[in-house]
């Protein structure tokens, strides 16, 4: 059976779609340049920002989340991810756009949790206010009787301009350090991982960064895209 051709519904930001592509790459066994996945790439960063419209204050994304669905679909994609976890809010009026599948990064981080760590009770949360107030993650962890711990609010606003600080390619130590200060909050209230729940924190926090383990939904939709692509 031939391969599957993989779409990226990237730009949200442009960093942290290049961060997808390579754990896709790296996760895909290879010996030379034809032993790689086909992968098409739209790297829209026009799409307006999700969370600025969850709270009411911005333009819709979804209108050119679809279109962006639909050039991909177009230019031959098999199936759809999509590197924003804010962006799943609209995930099901995006599937409703196109024929072929949308994977879902929220859905799949949570099942690694659970399989990875059968008996844990408690996770802390790292995101964007928009992902905080949708509860899209809350939703799915509730499935298997897990505890959500979210910042308090001010650290959620702290969280929220460290992610804009490494969307403008501040990926300093001050950004780090003020992530890493936000995760041992969220440790010491209980939290047995951290879920890095926007793709930019992945670029600055890593595993052992922290005390507890760290699960990182931009690797995990990686490995199950190259796997789907294999299937």
């Amino acid at each position: 059976m031939p391969e599957k051709i993989i779409g990226i519904l990237g730009g949200m930001g442009p960093e942290a779609t290049i961060d997808l592509f390579y754990k896709i790459i790296k996760f895909t066994p290879a010996e030379k340049d034809q032993d790689h996945l086909r992968i098409i790439i739209d790297n829209n960063p026009k799409i307006p920002d999700r969370t600025t419209a969850i709270l009411g204050k911005g333009e819709d994304p979804l209108p050119v989340l679809q279109e962006t669905a639909r050039n991909l679909e177009k230019a031959g994609a098999d199936f759809i991810i999509i590197p924003c976890n804010t962006a799943h809010y609209f995930l099901s009026s995006i599937q409703k756009s196109v024929r072929i599948p949308v994977l879902n990064i929220i859905e799949e981080a949570v099942k690694e949790t659970q399989q990875r760590i059968p008996q844990i009770k408690k996770v802390g949360l790292l995101a964007s206010i928009g992902v905080y107030k949708t509860k899209i993650y809350h939703q799915q962890f509730k499935k298997f009787n897990i505890e959500v711990i979210y910042p308090e609010e001010k650290d959620k606003e702290e969280a929220m301009k460290a992610i804009y600080a490494v969307k403008a390619g501040d990926l300093s130590n001050e950004v780090k350090g003020n992530i890493l200060k936000i995760a041992q909050k969220l440790i010491d209230k209980g939290a047995e991982v951290i879920i890095t729940g926007c793709t930019e924190i992945p670029l600055i926090l890593k595993e052992g960064d922290v005390s507890v383990p760290i699960i990182d939904p931009t690797q995990i939709l990686a490995k199950i895209a190259v796997q789907k692509a294999k299937l």
